[in-house]
């Protein structure tokens, strides 16, 4: 197996708030995802919500209070939180998540994940 460039990879494609595959351990998907603008409130009642920022300011948004994280911070969203990120500049972002787990919380608004 070879090594993975990130931002090689994040260098693949422009959409915002469509995360992509780019590996898989344990039963977990490795994404990266570019993000702009603000997503939907929501919550994963069966898993925590990991963010790493590899590049931009990301503002997690919680009903009890903002969190905002830089190039090398992560923070994670325990299970059951509701949720808000935001971006007002481009960000992109590392995601490990259980595999199949909807971005949103519900699978019906869910964006589809893509392997790249």
């Amino acid at each position: 197996m070879l090594p993975i460039n990130l931002a090689d990879k994040l260098s693949q494609f422009s959409s915002h708030w469509s995360p992509r595959i780019v590996s898989g351990f344990n039963g977990n998907d490795v994404m990266v995802v570019k993000l702009k603008g603000e997503f939907t409130w929501h919550s994963h009642p069966d898993t925590d919500d990991l963010f790493l920022v590899l590049k931009g300011i990301l503002t997690i948004r919680l009903r009890d209070g903002d969190v905002q994280l830089g190039p090398g911070e992560l923070y994670v969203v325990p299970r059951g939180v509701e949720h808000c990120p935001f971006a007002e500049e481009e960000v992109h972002l590392l995601l490990i998540e259980p595999a199949g787990t909807p971005n949103t919380g519900d699978v019906a608004t869910a964006v589809l994940k893509e392997f790249i």
